[in-house]
């Protein structure tokens, strides 16, 4: 894995969008910090409008640039919805394990994500502040059900400690460039040319008498 402050001027084989979703104050900033740059600020401010981190990320032999989109969970800031979502090909849904609201609005927030995502869209579903667990009002086994049923993948992550973090990022770039390999691979597919059949001519003749000859002679057998 590569981190560095420049990794924006870093040469790469793909740019990946992908984006941060969830209620305000689930930790996604802190998430982003602790990817992009390994900091977290415990007195992390709200997010007001957009920002947005790279990091490069190798997975095989390929260098992928992550662009990850972090924004406001407020709803006032919902009219950027749209734009947000556009060119996106991963994202994180992110909740707060001690706070059970912010699992229950999980629907709304698939909801929008499908509404102006794109139809192939990789999401991973993030339980995080895991480190706070004497104060868990969502179980694993809810995190794990939900993920199953929407067909997400899933993980519980502490920015804090720094736990999953890098892998709840690094199984979405991963199956973002599983997806696309696979669109390119069927495109290519396409687009080859019907196949030519080569080889020698051969011609076949009949023989009409023959071969009613040969029908009279079945059809007296027949008795």
């Amino acid at each position: 894995m590569n981190m560095a402050a420049d990794s924006f001027d870093e040469e790469c084989d793909y740019l990946f969008k992908a984006v941060l979703i969830g209620d305000s104050a689930v930790g996604k900033s802190n998430l982003l910090s602790r990817f992009a740059k390994d900091e977290f600020h415990l007195d992390s401010k709200p997010t007001i409008g957009v920002e947005f981190a790279y990091r490069n990320v190798k997975v095989g032999d390929k260098v992928i640039k992550a662009q990850i989109w972090d924004t406001a969970g407020q709803e006032r800031f919902r009219a950027i919805t749209s734009s947000y979502y556009r060119g996106a090909l991963g994202a994180l849904l992110v909740y707060d394990i001690t706070r059970r609201e912010t699992f229950e609005h999980l629907k709304k927030w698939l909801y929008e994500l499908r509404e102006f995502g794109c139809s192939d869209m990789v999401v991973v579903l993030v339980g995080n502040k895991c480190d706070l667990g004497s104060s868990r009002e969502v179980n694993l086994e809810d995190g794990q059900s939900l993920a199953q049923l929407e067909g997400l993948l899933f993980l519980e992550t502490s920015a804090k400690e720094n736990l999953n973090v890098e892998d709840a990022f690094n199984q979405m770039i991963a199956k973002i460039h599983e997806v696309t390999s696979q669109k390119s691979l069927e495109a290519k597919m396409n687009e080859l040319p019907a196949p030519i059949l080569q080889g020698k001519k051969e011609i076949i003749f009949i023989d009409h008498d023959e071969v009613s000859a040969t029908k009279q002679t079945t059809t007296c057998c027949s008795y």
